[in-house]
């Protein structure tokens, strides 16, 4: 019993000590970072073309991602036609995702450069981050239309397939294409 009194008591003169240390940022340690607003693992993301999440919505309501569609080629029986046209919606998905990718980072390159150096105003404020906003859009818009059209070559089976090889709850089967009548 005594214990449990002495444990609260240190515990309770311990609480005023939490309360005065300066709060830690979410930030601390991003000071560091090339470009403040990205991670190197984002910087890495853009410059690959990387899906990054941009088509989860996409994903999650059975629209197969073209790169996870050619690492499961084998598994989904993909016909040659099939996985040549999926590659191909893979490359081009790609080309124009690294392509938008760098120019988002050079545009938050610029934006970084006149926070540092305190020569930004807000003109151009505005027209980068208007820039950076279409850019995402863009990128988005990419992956997102890599998904619609990967999912017209694939059959119904495999979109069912599909989403069982990657986990998702299959109980939700996947709307019918106008295209293709899955």
């Amino acid at each position: 019993m005594q214990w449990t009194w002495l444990s609260m008591v240190i515990v309770l003169g311990c609480v005023p000590l939490c309360w005065s240390a300066a709060p830690v940022s979410p930030y601390t340690g991003q000071e560091q970072q090339e470009i403040k607003a990205l991670s190197a693992e984002e910087i890495q993301g853009y410059l690959s073309g990387s899906g990054m999440g941009l088509a989860k919505t996409a994903e999650l309501n059975h629209y197969p991602g073209p790169r996870h569609v050619l690492d499961l080629a084998d598994d989904l029986r993909l016909s040659d036609e099939q996985r040549r046209q999926t590659q191909t919606i893979f490359a081009a998905m790609q080309a124009d995702a690294m392509r938008l990718g760098q120019q988002l980072i050079a545009r938050e390159r610029h934006l970084e450069t006149l926070f540092a150096t305190g020569t930004i105003v807000e003109a151009q404020l505005e027209q980068l981050v208007a820039d950076i906003a279409a850019m995402q859009g863009q990128l988005r818009a990419v992956h997102l239309r890599a998904h619609l059209t990967q999912r017209t070559i694939l059959t119904p089976e495999q979109l069912r397939h599909y989403d069982v090889l990657r986990g998702y709850d299959v109980s939700s089967p996947p709307i019918a294409h106008p295209d293709r009548g899955h």
